[in-house]
């Protein structure tokens, strides 16, 4: 059982990192700094550096508005992790 645990951790961090890496793409790609983006969300930059590297648990509706305010895909299920 504490094996399971461990890959699904494992799993989520590999997530959150390649959501984040779409994130600031995403970002980068309409020229917004964090600082923009985070107004737009109204959220903290350092939330948003936080998504970008993986180290913040995002809710569906955190992904729902950056999906909309980036115009990205952040795709919820996929097997190509």
């Amino acid at each position: 059982m504490e094996q399971s645990i461990l890959i699904q951790d494992q799993y989520i961090k590999e997530y959150r990192i390649k959501v984040g890496t779409i994130v600031r793409e995403s970002r980068e790609k309409k020229g917004y700094s964090m600082d923009h983006l985070a107004k737009l969300m109204n959220l903290n930059s350092s939330t948003i550096s936080k998504i970008e590297n993986g180290r913040f648990a995002y809710n569906i509706d955190v992904l729902a508005r950056l999906s909309w305010i980036l115009n990205c895909d952040l795709e919820l299920l996929t097997d190509n992790i």
